[in-house]
């Protein structure tokens, strides 16, 4: 239960990182709708993967740097 609080959390700071950039960003636009959204989901999976992959190394190593000193 506590991974999928984890995971909801990630997705939640990735999904409005990926909001606030898409909104930021100054290309033009394209026409086609699907794209627009095709878009968005690739940068949301992009930024979801990176967020959970720094959040599980992290978490890893301070956990074996604190069974090291114990």
């Amino acid at each position: 239960m506590k991974i999928k609080k984890k995971l909801l959390k990630i997705f939640t700071v990735a999904s409005i990182i990926t909001i606030i950039g898409l909104l930021m960003d100054g290309d033009a636009k394209e026409p086609s709708m699907a794209m627009r959204f095709v878009e968005f989901f690739a940068m949301l999976a992009t930024t979801f993967i990176l967020f959970s992959i720094i959040y599980y190394i992290s978490t890893f190593t301070f956990k074996k740097i604190k069974n090291l000193s114990a």
